[in-house]
């Protein structure tokens, strides 16, 4: 009976994965053909293998300015959304005043809430201050909804940590910067580590903000692959090798902060 289980969940595991894959796998695929191929014929790998898609990329400074400001600004946005978002989830676990749940609350809200509605007022604030097209007008931007997410996240892993601890730390002398960073902030790397991963994929997949506030000198990729459409048609070789790279520094990413998601969903923060 559980050999028999074993070999459905295995079946099943299996299947998945190839679900989940084959798209990547394709869109992989179609970076290596050209053109003509990918409208011509269906194949499973490429007939005529070519590289001209990523030389395209690599040598073009439409193309790969996009990732340079893409990257720039996720940067940004990720060390400002911790930076922020560590004193107000220490606060949160820590210490209770009026309204602090409903503060709480309302921080998730701006999470919830869709980008397409801040899209105005974004647009009139930075037209006004001369904010646009900058790669801190998008970090900033992204910053409403990145620290709620990144406050939630860090605040359930302080309350694991047990109050006497720093009462410890009080008593042998140490000042609050002193045992943040010294003793606290050790303690909670791994929520630090999956906040960080999650600001860092929502800036960097945000289409609608990011298109939106920039033009030229700060556009980044997500906006530059959809422009791809010319007088000859969709470039789909050059597309493909483009997605293909975009999912470069996620993958990064999630390789180094790995065991930090996982202890996420054993804590329920994630």
């Amino acid at each position: 009976m559980d050999e028999r289980r074993f070999r459905k969940r295995t079946i099943f595991l299996i299947a998945y994965l190839l679900f989940a894959l084959l798209p990547i796998y394709w869109m992989v695929n179609m970076s290596f053909k050209t053109n003509d191929e990918i409208l011509s014929s269906f194949s499973l790998w490429p007939k005529h293998f070519s590289l001209a898609s990523y030389q395209t990329i690599f040598t073009d400074p439409s193309w790969y300015s996009g990732y340079i400001n893409s990257l720039i600004y996720v940067a940004i946005n990720t060390v400002i959304s911790i930076t922020v978002a560590l004193p107000a989830a220490y606060a949160f676990s820590r210490y209770s005043f009026l309204g602090d749940k409903h503060v709480f609350f309302w921080l998730l809200t701006n999470r919830m809430t869709p980008p397409a509605v801040f899209l105005l007022p974004f647009f009139q604030l930075y037209t006004t201050l001369g904010l646009m097209d900058t790669h801190i007008a998008v970090a900033l931007a992204h910053l409403l909804f990145n620290v709620p997410l990144a406050v939630w996240i860090l605040e359930g892993f302080m309350s694991g940590i047990p109050r006497e601890i720093d009462e410890t730390a009080y008593i042998d002398g140490y000042s609050f910067p002193r045992f943040f960073l010294t003793v606290f902030l050790p303690l909670i790397k791994a929520g630090v580590g999956v906040a960080a991963f999650f600001c860092f994929m929502f800036s960097w997949v945000e289409l609608l903000l990011a298109r939106t506030l920039t033009s030229v000198n700060a556009k980044p990729i997500v906006a530059t692959m959809t422009r791809t459409v010319s007088a000859s048609g969709m470039d789909w070789s050059t597309l493909a090798a483009a997605g293909t790279l975009t999912i470069v520094p996620g993958a990064i990413v999630i390789w180094f902060v790995r065991h930090y998601i996982a202890k996420g969903f054993a804590m329920g923060r994630v």
